[in-house]
């Protein structure tokens, strides 16, 4: 256990000293939240967003780059000391091997694509055209990465089955790679749109994350447990800055690799269910907006007055550190709530 703690605490500090000057960074390549600013998942214009998030206009946007460096370097060290210098080898080393290809993979090159679209957003828009990647395009690129994660784990970890309480195990075969795909795709939209708030989206991811570092801890997961150790190190150094009023934000370069990468987290794990409840506050938040654009699209009517959830808060006169402390303490129920469906026989 003390290998993994003394992970979290170097990623901790390594991300802590590092962030300040890569806030400078940043406001000297101008990656700073542009004056243009809400649009809804259809890109249509969100005039409750703009009233509400004009003030953040010029914050730094691309926190999710340095957390994405620094966890892939931590882990990578603390993965080459562990098998190679304690020489602490796992039989089933091949398996373990493709399980750090799957996580890295997803972590960076969804990361990539949220780059690409933080960098659209801020340097190539210009008024009256698209901000930002098209939807459509957007979930092309998503789907396409997701469905390579997902046929990487019916293959090589040949994972093809999942597991619902009270129902038992069922063998989907290979259309385990459609259901994976379809829960990457879904969780890093859900992450992403959940980054709206100051300290929202880290604050629950680290809390859902947390439940997960304590399921692979259970079944002594080494390479998944690393990994999250270096994640979530570098997620509280994260947080210290992006609370209320956020000095930085994670972008879609952080947001859409965070959300894929807790999804392969959960699939890796075998935990498909308890990754909806632990990551209960996504699920919702993703739900509202569908909601939100099935109203639009099929009944031509407004459902809600505005969504995701923590935009109707916010119109309803909730301020904005109240909305994120209480979805927090809701993170922290839906999370031992899934580490009790978790441990379920």
């Amino acid at each position: 256990m003390a290998t993994y703690l003394f992970a979290v605490v170097i990623s901790f500090f390594a991300n802590f000293i590092l962030i300040v000057p890569f806030i400078d960074l940043l406001y000297n390549l101008k990656l700073r939240r542009p004056a243009q600013q809400g649009k809804d998942i259809l890109n249509k214009p969100t005039p409750v967003f703009n009233r509400f998030h004009l003030k953040k206009t010029g914050t730094p946007v691309g926190g999710g780059i340095l957390l994405l460096i620094t966890t892939v370097l931590i882990y990578l060290l603390f993965i080459f000391t562990y098998f190679f210098i304690y020489k602490k080898i796992p039989s089933n080393y091949p398996s373990v091997i493709e399980e750090i290809k799957i996580i890295l993979f997803t972590f960076v090159f969804f990361s990539f694509l949220g780059i690409f679209d933080d960098l659209n957003k801020i340097f190539f828009w210009k008024k009256n055209q698209q901000f930002g990647l098209r939807i459509r395009h957007k979930l092309i690129f998503e789907t396409i990465l997701a469905l390579i994660v997902g046929y990487w784990l019916y293959s090589s970890l040949k994972i093809k089955i999942i597991y619902i309480p009270f129902f038992g195990v069922f063998d989907i075969g290979v259309f385990y790679i459609l259901f994976a795909a379809f829960v990457i795709v879904a969780f890093s939209n859900a992450v992403n749109i959940t980054d709206g708030l100051d300290g929202l989206a880290s604050g629950v991811l680290m809390i859902a994350l947390s439940s997960f570092w304590v399921i692979s801890r259970s079944i002594l997961d080494v390479s998944t447990s690393l990994f999250i150790a270096a994640w979530l190190g570098g997620l509280v150094a994260f947080l210290y800055f992006n609370i209320y009023p956020a000095r930085i934000f994670l972008g879609d370069a952080g947001a859409l690799s965070f959300g894929a990468t807790f999804a392969v987290i959960g699939l890796i794990l075998g935990k498909s269910f308890s990754l909806i409840v632990i990551g209960g506050i996504f699920v919702i938040e993703i739900a509202s907006s569908f909601i939100q654009i099935f109203g639009k699209k099929i009944l031509k009517r407004k459902i809600l007055p505005v969504a995701p959830l923590h935009l109707w808060l916010q119109l309803k006169g909730w301020e904005e550190p109240k909305i994120v402390m209480r979805f927090w303490i809701i993170s922290v129920l839906f999370a031992v709530f899934g580490l009790m469906i978790a441990f379920m026989k």
